[in-house]
């Protein structure tokens, strides 16, 4: 399924409103993956944790599209088990999304069928996605842009929360793992907040005293040596 790039701006929502958007759109994302239930099969003993699953991804600069001349973050991410569902939640307004995210094999880059379908208030703060990975350690590539320059702070820094929903013995399971931190993006120059992350904040590295520090070490050999 295509997607329309969706670039309308609208008057910021209060933020009790956004919130309830946002967890009402969210359900429906999980309700609309209960289509998907019957074709998944119950996981089996060695999965049988799907509350507590390792995802991994990264962001970095997207791919440019035509008509469209705000910042594309590419996202990339897979995890130790099967998913029909994910939500990425960014601190820096989503102001679209591209079409529907490539899923493919995380050893060889072979691509799969599995395929998610994505929606969101834009702009907004969510995006929520439903679909399929059958099996652990398959790639989920996909695309969405930002109002802003993509090196420029504060720099986007999406949370990842992955579900799994399955009918077992006659009833709806639904597990869910998360957040993962995706981290700042890759390729910007470092600066004083590289290293510090939503989930793993750090004070700001100031520069500026350490070449100072560096200076006054010279002034103070350079006095030495001419004693």
């Amino acid at each position: 399924m295509t997607h329309t790039q969706t670039n309308e701006r609208r008057p910021p929502l209060h933020a009790s409103q956004t919130a309830r958007r946002t967890a009402v759109t969210w359900l429906a994302a999980l309700m609309g993956s209960l289509a998907l239930l019957l074709a998944v099969p119950a996981l089996s003993h060695a999965e049988d944790n799907a509350n507590n699953y390792a995802c991994l991804g990264h962001i970095k600069a997207g791919q440019p599209e035509a008509g469209n001349e705000e910042q594309q973050v590419q996202y990339g991410f897979y995890c130790d088990g099967p998913i029909t569902g994910y939500q990425l939640q960014s601190q820096i307004p989503v102001t679209g999304i591209q079409a529907a995210p490539l899923v493919s094999l995380n050893t060889t880059g072979a691509a799969l069928t599995d395929t998610f379908s994505c929606s969101g208030e834009f702009p907004g703060y969510a995006l929520n996605c439903v679909g399929l990975a059958k099996q652990g350690w398959e790639t989920v590539t996909g695309q969405f842009s930002i109002g802003t320059k993509l090196c420029k702070e504060p720099r986007v820094d999406p949370l990842l929360t992955v579900t799994y929903a399955y009918i077992e013995k006659g009833a709806v399971v639904q597990a869910i793992s998360g957040p993962f931190d995706l981290g700042r993006p890759l390729g910007c120059k470092a600066d004083s907040l590289s290293g510090s992350t939503r989930l793993n904040p750090q004070p700001p590295v100031n520069s500026h005293k350490k070449k100072k520090g560096k200076k006054s070490a010279k002034k103070s050999a350079h006095k030495t040596s001419h004693r």
